[in-house]
């Protein structure tokens, strides 16, 4: 019965025990834990901003970077306005110089013809008046020097402006040169297929033709047309 009743203090005793060294257990950790909460929430307020502070920063930038974005655009919208303009105004000048080049374009060719018709009309002059009998034979010996003149005058003025005439006789027909009037038989030293004979003359402009020399093909008797 002694026994019993020691062995039931015994177990109260480690019992308390026990509860007493559990108790004191959690009053060590929590101080800890609470200890290294406030230094790491102190740590962390060292280190990085308040959360308010955040929003703030971030919205200052993307306003500094909208007002260089915005002055970007306007002076790139400067420079487009400026390029419009100046490429207007280079396609007037342009179109400007084409109508001028086509109305004043044959100027120089005009000028050489100013002088072709003072020959002319200074031809014209000496058969227009009246003239005695015995004048008339002088009077055909100006007008021939003159158109001669004339002549040698217009052949200068064509030259200098690289306008030529064709002189297709014995020529093969070419059509791109040639407008056929009628074929005639060949003859003697005229080969079939080339011009015989020139009705109207034919002019190049730089070695392109601007007019088709109206000609008559030599052909064989039996092909006569």
């Amino acid at each position: 019965m002694a026994a019993r009743s020691l062995w039931a203090a015994r177990l109260r005793v480690q019992s308390l025990l026990d509860s007493t060294a559990a108790f004191y257990g959690r009053e060590w950790l929590c101080p800890f834990s609470t200890a290294t909460q406030r230094t790491a929430g102190e740590d962390c307020s060292s280190e990085d901003p308040p959360d308010e502070l955040g929003p703030s920063l971030a919205e200052r930038a993307l306003r500094l970077k909208a007002v260089k974005l915005e002055k970007e655009v306007q002076d790139l919208t400067v420079r487009c306005q400026r390029a419009v303009a100046d490429s207007e105004n280079i396609r007037r000048r342009t179109q400007r110089c084409v109508e001028d080049a086509k109305i004043f374009g044959i100027q120089n060719f005009c000028k050489d013809l100013v002088e072709v018709a003072d020959i002319l009309e200074k031809t014209t002059e000496c058969i227009s008046g009246e003239r005695e009998p015995g004048e008339q034979k002088l009077t055909l010996e100006k007008v021939f020097q003159g158109l001669s003149l004339l002549e040698a005058k217009l052949k200068s003025v064509f030259a200098k402006h690289g306008l030529e005439k064709m002189t297709p006789i014995g020529d093969k027909y070419d059509p791109h040169e040639h407008e056929l009037i009628c074929h005639v038989p060949a003859g003697v030293g005229v080969q079939p297929g080339t011009v015989a004979l020139v009705r109207q003359d034919g002019y190049k402009l730089h070695g392109r033709t601007i007019r088709l020399a109206q000609v008559e093909v030599a052909v064989e008797s039996q092909r006569r047309l």
